[in-house]
C-alpha cells in the first residue's frame, strides 16, 4: 500500500472492524461493507484484499453506478463473438480481470436490475458465458459495498431478495467519521503529512479550541470531507496556524447552532421525553426512513432502532 492507501484510526468501533476484517480476510466469504459515502469502504476491501491468500493476484474495482445499463452485462462479463471474417472479437470482463483475485463492487445497489439475476447464477454456480464462448470458472472473491439501504431496495423491488442475501452473508458496518471523532487529529496528521508532500508547501497547524470546533462537526462527507478541508487549510494557510475564526462558515455554524440547542434551561429537562420528541422529529424529517433518522441524531441505525422499541413509537 502506498501513504495515501493507509487506514488510519484507533477508536474502539474501528480498531474492532480491523480485527473483524483480518479474520475474513483469510477465508472467501462473501463480504459486504455498508457504511455512508466517503467512510473509505473501497480502502478497507482493499485491506481484506491484501491480507487474504489472494493478494499476489489482482484487486479489481468496479463503479456498479457508473455502469452504463446497455454495457453493463459486456463490462462485468466480458464478450466473445467469431465475426464473419472468422476471426474472434473478445474483450474480457471484470470477472476474469479479477481471476485468482478480488472483484469488488461499489455501490452495488445501483447495479442495473437486469444483471442482478446474472450477477446471482455466478455466484452460485461459479460459471460465467461471455457470448458466445464455452461456460469459464474465474475464481474470484467477491466483496461488495453500499450506502444505501438495501433492505429497502429488496421491498421496493428494486434489488433481489435472492442476491442481497447471497452478497450479505458477512455485514459489516463502517462507522461514519462523527461516530470515531477521536481519529481525527490523527487523520488531520496524516493527511497534512500527504499533502505537503503532494503540494511542497508547509502544512497548516491546528489550535487545540480548533480541534475542539471539528470534532463537534458532522461531518456529512466523513473522512473524504475532512481530507479535502485539510488541502483547504493547506493551500489558504501554509506553515500558520489555523484558529476557530478561520474555519470555514459550515463549520462554525453547525457549532453555533448545537450550542444553542442543547443550552440545558434552569427549570431542566424531562430526557425520556426530550429522546422520543427528537425520535419522531427524525422520522418525521426523513418521511419514515430509519436509516436516515438514524444519521440525523447521530445514532447507528440498530441504536435507533432500540430506542423506537424502547418508547413503542409508532411507525
Amino acid at each position: 500500500m502506498t501513504s495515501q492507501d493507509k487506514i488510519i484510526g484507533n477508536s474502539p468501533e474501528f480498531r474492532a472492524l480491523l480485527r473483524s476484517l483480518q479474520v475474513a480476510a483469510a477465508t472467501d466469504v462473501t463480504v459486504m461493507l455498508l457504511g455512508e459515502s466517503g467512510t473509505g469502504k473501497e480502502l478497507l476491501a482493499r485491506r481484506l484484499h491484501q491480507e487474504s491468500h489472494r493478494k499476489a493476484a489482482p484487486f479489481v474495482a468496479v463503479n456498479c453506478a457508473a455502469l452504463p445499463e446497455g454495457l453493463a452485462e459486456f463490462e462485468l462479463f466480458g464478450y466473445r463473438k467469431e465475426a464473419s471474417s472468422g476471426e474472434n472479437m473478445e474483450k474480457p470482463g471484470r470477472i476474469q480481470s479479477a481471476a485468482g483475485g478480488t472483484l469488488f463492487l461499489d455501490e452495488v445497489a445501483e447495479l442495473p436490475i437486469s444483471i442482478q439475476g446474472k450477477l446471482l447464477s455466478f455466484l452460485e454456480s461459479g460459471e460465467i458465458q461471455p457470448g458466445d464462448t464455452d461456460r469459464q470458472r474465474p475464481d474470484v472473491r467477491i466483496v461488495s459495498a453500499t450506502h444505501a439501504d438495501l433492505k429497502a431496495k429488496v421491498k421496493n423491488g428494486e434489488f433481489r431478495e435472492d442476491l442481497y442475501y447471497r452478497l450479505n452473508v458477512v455485514p459489516f458496518h463502517v462507522p461514519p467519521l462523527r461516530e470515531r471523532t477521536e481519529d481525527i487529529p490523527l487523520l488531520i496528521n496524516e493527511f497534512s503529512y500527504i499533502l505537503h508532500n503532494i503540494h511542497k508547501i508547509r502544512p497548516a497547524t491546528f489550535s487545540k479550541e480548533c480541534i475542539t470546533e471539528l470534532n463537534r462537526y458532522s461531518w456529512p462527507g466523513n473522512v473524504r470531507e475532512l481530507r479535502n478541508f485539510c488541502e483547504r487549510m493547506l493551500i489558504l494557510f501554509s506553515g500558520r496556524q489555523v484558529e476557530i475564526d478561520n474555519l470555514p462558515a459550515e463549520i462554525r455554524d453547525q457549532s453555533r447552532e448545537q450550542e444553542n440547542l442543547f443550552t440545558l434551561p434552569d427549570k431542566g429537562i424531562n430526557w425520556e421525553e426530550l429522546e422520543q420528541n427528537l425520535i419522531v422529529q427524525a422520522l418525521q424529517k426523513t418521511k419514515g426512513n430509519q436509516s436516515k433518522a438514524a444519521r440525523l441524531l447521530g445514532l447507528t441505525r440498530d441504536t435507533f432502532l432500540y430506542r423506537i422499541r424502547k418508547y413503542a413509537i409508532q411507525l
